[in-house]
């Protein structure tokens, strides 16, 4: 009888292929480019009608064609390549939001203690903040539900605080030192989501800007053109861009941002597919950066439209790649939607960087192979020494001054920093294991809010911190949950500790850029970095 199941459902997949094929090739008539056809008698469209007229007037039940194809897409895409993929309506706007530069909210960042909603932070001129709701805050009521004392998820909450423009959302907090329960009603409105997490001067005295991109959108390029006037306000001649974690996004603004730092008619990117002719793109000497000297950060995390600037970069000879090497994701997609707010993303082309590589990783023998590629990295030792890269002999490519570049998976970097071990121990992973950082840290600044009001740079925290102890502090709060100090509390894990600890605790207190300003002070990468620059 399983076996029955599995082949009916194999003739189901293969059924519904055909029928969405001419729905794609409907969705593609509309968005055709001259020089392109699209041939539909070859994909059989008479016949999917033919069989849906059957299935519609003679199949002994009826059929939910939509809950077949919602089954069916997922199976089919994931034939092709990698990344090319089905998304139901609601994780289409999840990352259209993201990558559009903005969605409708109300205007905090959230995290789950203790079964409740504490407000972290509030964004500056957002909705929260007119109506007068304060980091700290515990939110306990949304639309007079309640949501405390009881398992929920981060999505449940976002689910429910999240909705359209203009609509409004009853909020009740509880607020330490306030009787009862506060009612708020927020009128929800347009909440940025940044590409540029910092833009600081993290070396005055030699001119050194340091500029963070997250992720490649639409408001990327302003972002980042209005985070280095600032710089340039304050004396920045040299330049590290971050795109460590950076998982991409826009084609296009990988290509806008390029276009900054490279001289005229330096290669940018190419793409080609079997039905997408060859595009070539160029810098058209606009660019307001170009000789401004550059350390580009990547790690195995950087992909897709970093790994684009990072290879135009790199090939054109324009600065120094320093980290570890990248994701390995060369191939460029293209959304279609649907008419009830789902979508597929199909691979239509393959990029290449200017000296001809694509770095597209190999696909493996399956899915978990692919996914698992980072973890094999891992255990071959790659993040820890560069003499465990392996690269591919077949795929050599030169950059414009004749330096030796390999194609075949990833950007390697000109300069290789190892992931830091050095303060790994028992103990720290048994505390983070238990959320313990994080909980002792919002309960810590929750706590001395007042206190932390009137600090305006992560100096003056780290400062605090130091004469307060807040260091044993944790300890002690930890063991009263269980972990106790143990002889892996070395002295480099001592100092990973408070890193740690710090870390979190400015985060809470301040902002993203003074968390940043703070683990960089440590981070051997952007170490290296201000060392190439002052070269």
């Amino acid at each position: 009888m399983n076996i029955l199941k599995k082949i009916l459902w194999s003739l189901i997949v293969l059924i519904i292929g055909f029928f969405i094929g001419s729905r794609v090739v409907i969705t593609l008539i509309k968005q055709q480019k001259p020089g392109h056809e699209y041939r539909i008698g070859t994909l059989g469209v008479s016949k999917i009608q033919a069989l849906i007229n059957a299935l519609d007037k003679k199949y002994v039940e009826n059929v939910n064609m939509d809950s077949i194809i919602d089954c069916a897409l997922p199976v089919i895409l994931q034939e092709l390549d990698p990344h090319s993929a089905y998304y139901p309506a609601e994780e289409t706007q999840e990352s259209n939001d993201e990558l559009h530069g903005s969605f409708s909210g109300i205007g905090i960042q959230f995290s789950m203690q203790d079964d409740t909603v504490r407000v972290n932070s509030v964004i500056h001129g957002g909705p929260s903040e007119k109506v007068g709701i304060l980091a700290g805050d515990r939110i306990v009521l949304i639309n007079d539900s309640v949501f405390a004392g009881k398992k929920i998820s981060s999505n449940e909450v976002v689910k429910n605080l999240k909705g359209p423009k203009g609509t409004n959302v009853k909020v009740g907090i509880m607020r330490s030192g306030e009787p009862g329960i506060l009612d708020f009603n927020i009128e929800r409105g347009d909440i940025p989501v940044k590409s540029v997490d910092a833009a600081y001067m993290i070396s005055k005295e030699d001119g050194i800007g340091y500029i963070i991109i997250n992720k490649f959108g639409e408001t990327t390029l302003t972002e980042m053109m209005i985070g280095l006037a600032e710089l340039s306000s304050k004396g920045m001649r040299k330049l590290i861009i971050d795109l460590r974690g950076n998982t991409g996004g826009y084609l296009g603004a990988a290509i806008q941002m390029a276009n900054e730092f490279l001289p005229k008619n330096d290669l940018i990117v190419y793409t080609q597919g079997a039905h997408s002719p060859i595009s070539k793109t160029y810098a058209n000497g606009h660019g307001h950066y170009t000789s401004t000297p550059i350390v580009v950060l990547i790690d195995e995390s950087s992909a897709s439209a970093a790994e684009i600037f990072t290879g135009a970069i790199q090939d054109n000879d324009r600065g120094t790649i320093v980290g570890r090497r990248s994701f390995g994701k060369g191939l460029v997609q293209e959304a279609i939607e649907f008419s009830d707010g789902s979508s597929m993303r199909i691979t239509i082309a393959r990029y290449y960087t200017p000296s001809g590589r694509c770095i597209q990783k190999p696909y493996g023998e399956s899915d978990e192979d692919y996914a698992m590629d980072l973890l094999k990295r891992y255990e071959h030792g790659e993040f820890f020494s560069a003499d465990s890269i392996k690269q591919d002999e077949s795929e050599i490519y030169k950059t414009k001054g004749g330096r030796t570049v390999y194609g075949g998976g990833g950007i390697m970097p000109d300069i290789f920093v190892a992931q830091d071990t050095t303060g790994y121990s028992r103990y720290y992973s048994n505390v983070v294991r238990k959320s313990l950082v994080n909980k002792f840290s919002f309960k810590y600044v929750d706590t001395n809010r007042s206190i932390f009001s009137g600090f305006s740079t992560y100096q003056e925290v780290v400062s605090y911190l130091d004469k307060k102890n807040v260091l044993n502090k944790f300890y002690e709060f930890a063991e009263k949950n269980g972990i106790k100090r143990d002889e892996t509390l070395t002295k480099p894990a001592i100092n990973q500790m408070r890193q740690a600890l710090y870390a979190n605790i400015i985060y809470d207190a301040l902002d993203m850029q003074d968390y940043l300003g703070f683990i960089n002070t440590t981070d051997p990468a952007v170490i290296k970095a201000i060392e190439v620059l002052k070269q």
